[in-house]
C-alpha cells in the first residue's frame, strides 16, 4: 500500500516511523524547511519512552507531484494549515485514494453522509471558501481521532510521549473494504486503530476538551491541573462544554460519558499544556477556528445559543492577534 504522509511533523513523523519500520506500506513524508532537511540527510529518529530510538530512512519531499498517486493520503498537518494546500494534493490523489483527517477539531466533511436535514452543510470555519470539499472531495474522507501526544525536539526527531490510539471511521459508518484495510495495515504498525460506525460520537468527546481547555489555557497560561483546580476557571470550562454537548446533541451526537468525567479525564492527565497555549509560547499560529470557532458555528447551525463559547472566542482571538498568532 503507498501511503503519503502530508505534513510529516510530530503526529505524522510518529505514524511514518512505525509504518516504515513495520515494513508493509511504501511510505512518503510531504514536509518543509529545517525538518524536511533533516530527514534528507540523517533519516527520520523517534525517540520512545519505553524502548529503543528508531531510525528510518523515508521518501520525503515538499513537492507533492515527486510522490505520485496514493492509496492513502494521512494528513496531519494542523487544521487550520489544510485549506491553504487542498491544491497541492491534487498529484497524490488517484481515482481510489481515500484522504484521512488526522486532525483536532470539527471535519471539513462533518455533514457529508450524516443524513437529515443538514446533510452536505459546509463548514465554513474549517474550509473557508469549500476549498478542501470542492478540491478532495468528500467521498475521500475517512475520519480519524488522534490520541498520542508527541513532539518535535529537534528537526528530524520525534518523542513519543505517550498513547498509540487512532480511531478510525467513514463519514457513512459503514466498514467498508478500505477502512478495514488501513485498520489493519496501522495495526500491524504496533498503533491500536479501533474502527467506529459512529465516528463523530468519538470525536465530539475529544472536541469537548479542544473548546474548552485549549483557549482557557491560553488565556491563563495554565497547565490541565491548574485550571481544573481553580473552582472559578473550572466553572469556564464546564459551562462550555455543556453548550459543546447541546450543540452536539442537536446534530445527532451520542455522548458516552458525562462532563463531570471528562474534566476529571482531563486532570488525570496531570500538569499537561494543551496544545493551543504551547502554540501561543512559541508563537506559532493557533488552532482557534477548527476548536472553538467551528463549534459556535455549528451551534449557529442548529440554532443553539453558545455564550460562553462566544466569550471564550472573542478573548482568545485577541489573545492570538495580539501574539501574532492569528490572522483571522
Amino acid at each position: 500500500m503507498k501511503v503519503c504522509i502530508f505534513g510529516a511533523g510530530a503526529i505524522g513523523g510518529y505514524m511514518a516511523v512505525e509504518l516504515a519500520v513495520a515494513g508493509e506500506a511504501e511510505v512518503t513524508c510531504i514536509a518543509r524547511g529545517p525538518h524536511l532537511a533533516a530527514m534528507r540527510d540523517s533519516g527520520l529518529r523517534l525517540i520512545c519512552e519505553d524502548a529503543d530510538d528508531k531510525l528510518v530512512t523515508v521518501n520525503c519531499t515538499d513537492d507533492p507531484a515527486k510522490a505520485g498517486p496514493q492509496d492513502v493520503v494521512i494528513v496531519t498537518l494542523k487544521a487550520h494549515s489544510a485549506a491553504a494546500v487542498a491544491d497541492r494534493m491534487a498529484p497524490l490523489l488517484g481515482p481510489e485514494t481515500a484522504v484521512v483527517t488526522a486532525q483536532n477539531g470539527v471535519p471539513w466533511w462533518y455533514f457529508y453522509k450524516l443524513g437529515g436535514p443538514f446533510e452536505d452543510t459546509r463548514v465554513a470555519s474549517v474550509d473557508p471558501g469549500n476549498r478542501q470539499w470542492d478540491l478532495i472531495g468528500p467521498e475521500r474522507a475517512i475520519g480519524c481521532v488522534v490520541y498520542p501526544a508527541t513532539e518535535i525536539v529537534e528537526p528530524g526527531v520525534i518523542r513519543h510521549e505517550y498513547g498509540n490510539r487512532f480511531t478510525l471511521g467513514e463519514p457513512s459508518g459503514e466498514k467498508t473494504e478500505r477502512v478495514q484495510a488501513l485498520a489493519a495495515l496501522l495495526s500491524n504498525a504496533g498503533f491500536r486503530v479501533p474502527v467506529r460506525p459512529r465516528i463523530r460520537d468519538e470525536m465530539w468527546v475529544k472536541l469537548w476538551g479542544n473548546v474548552s481547555l485549549n483557549p482557557i489555557s491560553a488565556l491563563t497560561g495554565g497547565t490541565l491541573v491548574e485550571i481544573i483546580d481553580d473552582s472559578d476557571v473550572c466553572a469556564v470550562v464546564r459551562a462550555v462544554m455543556v453548550e459543546a454537548q447541546t450543540v452536539g446533541e442537536a446534530l445527532g451526537v451520542k455522548f458516552a460519558i458525562d462532563v463531570d468525567k471528562r474534566i476529571a479525564g482531563a486532570r488525570d492527565v496531570g500538569e499537561h499544556k494543551t496544545s493551543m497555549l504551547q502554540d501561543l509560547e512559541l508563537g506559532r499560529p493557533m488552532e482557534i477556528d477548527a476548536l472553538v470557532a467551528s463549534v459556535q458555528e455549528l451551534g449557529r447551525i442548529v440554532d443553539v445559543p453558545t455564550p460562553a463559547v462566544d466569550i471564550v472566542l472573542g478573548l482568545v482571538r485577541q489573545r492570538a492577534r495580539l501574539a501574532g498568532c492569528y490572522d483571522g
